[in-house]
């Protein structure tokens, strides 16, 4: 080997070991961090790089913590230190300090997701957002959902579309029912948000790239045309693209009508969402846009997926879904058959909300969250480190036989003493960034069961249980054998 070749050879050599020396001091040098005036939890670092990502990760039962959570508290206790998603992690299965992780966020700790996860909702998203962009987007998310949520329009197009699903199951034998879940959510946010119907070009276009988006949230965040993720990219481009024409189109028709005294269109005009969102002063426009996106995304994925843990705790519940029968029977009974359901019928359906609480609870929707520490934070002799992420674990909180009994079964009766409010309850996060639309979504759900349960039996087809990886789903998208009922309510 000629002489200038050994010398390439030595430096590509070394190159390659020191890269792999950094990788290694890299991951391991956390670990011998010295805090002053607290202890940084016990724990272990796994592999370089990986750390214990995949291991994390490993899919298992949503109404169960999994083997890592149950191994890493068995050894190390409740709040443990780790490597995860390329960053040295505490995780938190203690509903105290998550719960001071989420009241504290903006002062301590921030919100502070993987960068690819970025690429894919935008850099104006709602749902990445930090300091005072966030706080615009939440306080116009907050303004919206309480004119929308009791609005009589909104309630109805929930039930006229719920109606609509149920009744093409009239024929069907079977539905795979998270199928049917995400069509009646979708139409619902984009009816509620866009005031599309389901038989516009634009729907279908939306939902078809829609659908592209999701599957990217859950894949390997590599750029590389024909990855999930690249495409959800270009998905979420095209989407961003409709909307904005949508945007457009009506803030063209906005600005002629205030030309228009007609107090029946002023009328119209302030009862839509989109119009009041494009009212909006304190959001530029990019920022609007992003702001439907997210709401797709809120009110599709999860709502749909509560729907569905429902439906299967339900099935496998007889004394939960009779009582839950006789709620709604009653409910129709005070009404005239044709009769839209109204917010006072919302609010006598009590039963009802312990059957959802309960899936939130069991099903866990949203298994945790990411955060960042902004500064050495210290807790109950614990140190959390300056740029350290944090994930407080909801699941494991929610399944905890310290903080509920029976922790491992769906008892819908554990709300008629317990407080949904409580720091051991958090299926929709907490602090400043609590889902605003969690309201909505129990509408949706209580209203589409009032149909469901008077005028279909179902089983379900096989064992599909829903599994965490970490999103949610049913494997086989719950398969349901449905037969009506001798009587219908519809």
């Amino acid at each position: 080997m000629a002489e200038g070749d050994s010398c390439w050879v030595a430096v590509l050599v070394g190159g390659v070991v020191g890269f792999i020396l950094v990788v290694v001091l890299n991951h391991f040098w956390p670990l011998l961090f010295k805090g002053k005036g607290g202890t940084v939890p016990k724990g272990s670092f796994g592999w370089p790089l990986l750390g214990e990502t995949f291991s994390f990760l490993k899919p298992h039962s949503s109404n169960s913590v999994g083997a890592f959570l149950h191994d890493h508290c068995s050894r190390y206790g409740k709040v443990f230190k780790s490597h995860l998603f390329f960053s040295p992690t505490v995780v938190s299965c203690d509903p105290e300090l998550n719960y001071f992780i989420l009241q504290t966020e903006g002062k301590l700790f921030e919100c502070s997701y993987p960068k690819p996860i970025h690429g894919i909702l935008g850099k104006v998203s709602m749902l990445v957002a930090v300091g005072d962009t966030h706080k615009r987007l939440r306080n116009a998310a907050l303004s919206l959902v309480t004119i929308t949520k009791s609005k009589p329009e909104f309630l109805h197009d929930i039930e006229n579309i719920a109606i609509q699903i149920l009744d093409s199951w009239k024929n069907k034998p079977k539905v795979i029912f998270c199928e049917e879940a995400r069509k009646f959510t979708f139409n619902v946010i984009v009816k509620q948000v866009l005031g599309l119907t389901p038989q516009e070009p634009e729907t279908s276009e939306i939902l078809e790239d829609f659908l592209t988006f999701m599957r990217g949230l859950i894949s390997l965040p590599l750029y590389i045309p024909g990855t999930p993720y690249a495409r959800a990219v270009q998905a979420r481009s095209r989407i961003s693209s409709t909307v904005k024409a949508i945007v457009e189109k009506r803030g063209a028709r906005r600005r002629n009508n205030n030309d228009d005294d007609d107090d029946n269109n002023n009328s119209k005009k302030n009862s839509d969402f989109l119009e009041i969102l494009l009212s909006v002063d304190t959001l530029s426009e990019d920022e609007k846009v992003s702001f439907v996106l997210d709401s797709l995304l809120g009110g599709y994925e999860t709502t749909s997926l509560l729907m569905c843990m429902v439906v299967h705790f339900l099935s496998h519940s007889p004394a939960a879904l009779q009582q839950l029968k006789q709620e709604h029977l009653k409910i129709r009974s005070m009404k005239q058959k044709h009769d839209h359901l109204d917010w006072e019928d919302y609010k006598k359906m009590e039963f009802t909300q312990y059957v959802i609480n309960e899936a939130l609870r069991y099903g866990n929707v949203v298994k945790f969250v990411h955060r960042k520490a902004l500064k050495d934070v210290k807790y109950k002799g614990y140190l959390i480190p300056s740029g350290w992420k944090v994930l407080p674990v909801f699941t494991a909180v929610h399944l905890d036989p310290s903080l509920h009994a029976n922790a491992p079964q769906f008892h819908p009766w554990r709300w008629e003493s317990q407080d949904p409010t409580c720091k051991k309850f958090t299926p929709f996060g907490g602090g400043s960034r609590c889902c605003p639309g969690s309201d909505l979504a129990k509408v949706e759900v209580a209203f589409f069961l009032h149909h469901l349960v008077q005028n279909f039996r179902w089983k379900t087809e096989g064992e599909d249980q829903p599994i965490a990886y970490p999103y949610v789903e049913f494997q086989r998208g719950l398969v349901l054998n449905v037969d009506p009922c001798s009587e219908t309510t519809m």
